[in-house]
């Protein structure tokens, strides 16, 4: 068994993405095999873009695709130890036991957008900033704004549990986070976002040798089933 002697554990940053995966198997799973500590703060891709470059650091980040190229190109990155994880879709969820939705076709969706009562999304989330230019697209702006529940931050399916909103825009692997909610089904391909989300060791990363060992973790078919009960695909 492998135990962390520095006592203060692995560090990771990550975005919320892959929550649902690592709450309820890999990072677990982990712990219990390695002896080792982990703790992780849950954070979207742009406040984890301020902290780094700030001078914040961790052990481990897992963020969108992109963010972390430009922290490669950047050099807080050790970027011999990149992996790819997963691809993320969006999606509508309804409260536990109400009426879904058709979505399967575009009119559908767009139908279903315009006949509920409010729609909840959050705006600086990557979710809430393509659902906003979805309905532009579409023509009904004004209309789903209107009636609108927005959040800054957060996850928009407790909306849907306290009653304030009847459908929910986020991730679907964000939406599956909260209990009480149904997910109704991603965006038509028409007007689908996929997230892509690469996880690193930081350079110079304090505890860089059990960081690995948890990067290790990620690519198994444990963390490849992990990822399917959390509403992700594998990259890889």
């Amino acid at each position: 068994m492998h135990t962390e002697t520095s006592g203060h554990g692995l560090h990771i940053m990550s975005g919320l993405a892959v929550r649902a995966a690592f709450d309820s198997v890999i990072v677990p799973s982990f712990e219990a095999r390695t002896g080792t500590k982990l703790r992780v703060d849950w954070l979207p891709t742009t406040l984890i873009m301020e902290k780094v470059p700030a001078g914040e650091g961790a052990d481990i980040l897992v963020l969108v695709k992109a963010a972390m190229d430009k922290l490669v190109e950047q050099g807080f990155i050790d970027a011999s130890s990149r992996l790819e994880l997963v691809h993320s879709r969006v999606g509508l969820a309804v409260r536990a036991g109400a009426p879904r939705p058709d979505i399967s076709s575009l009119e559908a969706f767009k139908a279903a957008l315009l006949n509920a009562r409010s729609v909840v999304y959050s705006r600086a989330g990557a979710s809430g900033i393509h659902f906003e230019q979805v309905v532009e697209k579409l023509g009904i702006a004004e209309a789903v704004r209107a009636r609108a529940t927005v959040i800054p931050a957060g996850f928009t399916a407790e909306k849907l549990v306290s009653g304030e909103a009847d459908l929910a825009v986020q991730q679907i692997s964000e939406l599956m986070v909260v209990p009480g909610i149904e997910i109704v089904g991603a965006f038509p391909d028409e007007v689908q976002t996929v997230t892509s989300f690469s996880a690193a060791l930081m350079r110079n990363a304090p505890n860089a040798e059990a960081g690995a060992r948890f990067l290790a973790t990620l690519q198994t078919p444990e963390a490849v089933q992990a990822y399917l009960a959390g509403g992700v695909e594998p990259a890889f």
